[in-house]
């Protein structure tokens, strides 16, 4: 498959209009083209003994869960593991592809997976995707009335040559008893300076418009962290061992929240894989899960009677590398090889 053809296919399975706007999502390393992609290699994170693996693997893309550019390389030398990364991977024609954010946020991406550890239980976004694009043209609704239809004449065709405007529509309104025309557009923020220096000419026209900001609709099951209701309320020591058994981790770390025990029962769960103490900070719950939080919101937390399980930060994502080979596997119709990486590890270890 050709690279950028894959690349579509990548962005079409979770848009990266999804991420963060601090992310550095998408393609990130792109061989000269023309590209051809038989192996597609999944890694949580790109070290450079992952790299060495997917080399040894033939590997002509690798998917790499966090972007291992992040901040700005001003060179690209064999100084730094991460530009070593970089001269490797156009050494051997390999491609790095970082979805990262926009795979949290999708209804069958990371935080979907995590939730799976917890039992039987329904979600809901803690913060809600909007839509990429407004429901309509424009970014707001400018709406007047007018009773002077040859005045009103001149002013539509004045509107009609602003540029960026859409749904221009009139219909017949009664106001205070008096038949009128109600005009409405769409239009957009460049636009709504003409259309109301226009409108301002005539203070009867001025007094009657309204200005409405369009708003982004929310997207259904879309967003980061999951608040997640159990269908039955079960213990935090129950709840412990699953998410033990899902992540398959021998340990995790607990905070028990303020007059709460490992018998107290647990409904409501917040979680966010990765770093969640943005996403989790302020949500009432029995109980919080992430991979890390700083040590001054767990100790708001367990004051607020709220459990903490924290697993280190990959621990919380990796295990969805599995789930997502079968996933594009059907989304590229077995077009391609897709491997997971058996060198990506979270680099805290219990010693």
């Amino acid at each position: 498959m050709d690279l950028r053809e894959l690349v579509s296919a990548l962005n079409d399975f979770a848009s990266l209009s999804l991420a963060e706007s601090w992310d550095n999502v998408g393609l990130l390393v792109e061989p000269s083209p023309p590209h051809t992609v038989n192996t597609l290699f999944l890694t949580n994170d790109l070290t450079e003994e992952v790299m060495e693996e997917a080399v040894q693997k033939r590997t002509d893309l690798i998917l790499s869960y966090h972007p291992p550019i992040f901040t700005p390389l001003k060179r690209v030398t064999w100084k730094t593991w991460k530009e070593r990364l970089v001269v490797r991977a156009l050494e051997h024609r390999i491609g790095i592809y970082s979805p990262h954010t926009a795979y949290d946020a999708v209804p069958h991406g990371v935080n979907n997976w995590l939730t799976k550890g917890l039992g039987a239980s329904t979600s809901i976004p803690l913060r809600p995707s909007v839509a990429p694009s407004y429901p309509a043209e424009g970014t707001h609704r400018v709406e007047f009335c007018a009773d002077n239809t040859e005045h009103l004449d001149t002013v539509l065709s004045k509107i009609k040559d602003i540029q960026e405007i859409s749904c221009l529509t009139t219909l017949p309104a009664r106001v205070e008893g008096e038949e009128q025309t109600r005009v409405s557009l769409n239009c957009s923020q460049k636009a709504l300076l003409e259309v109301v220096a226009l409108l301002s000419q005539n203070s009867l026209l001025y007094h009657t418009t309204e200005i409405i900001l369009l708003q982004k609709p929310l997207l259904p099951h879309t967003g980061m962290g999951r608040l997640c209701t159990l269908s039955e309320p079960v213990s935090l020591s129950v709840i412990i061992e699953r998410i033990k058994s899902h992540l398959k981790l021998p340990h995790i770390r607990l905070a028990v929240g303020m007059g709460k025990t490992l018998e107290s029962p647990v409904k409501k769960v917040a979680l966010c894989a990765g770093s969640g103490s943005s996403v989790l900070k302020g949500v009432d719950a029995d109980l919080y899960l992430t991979g890390e939080m700083s040590h001054h919101d767990v100790l708001d937390a367990v004051a607020n009677g709220i459990s903490v399980i924290l697993c280190e930060h990959s621990n919380t994502e990796r295990g969805f590398l599995s789930e997502l080979r079968d996933m594009l596997a059907i989304q590229l119709q077995n077009k391609i090889n897709i491997i997971v990486s058996e060198k990506d590890r979270d680099p805290l270890q219990v010693a």
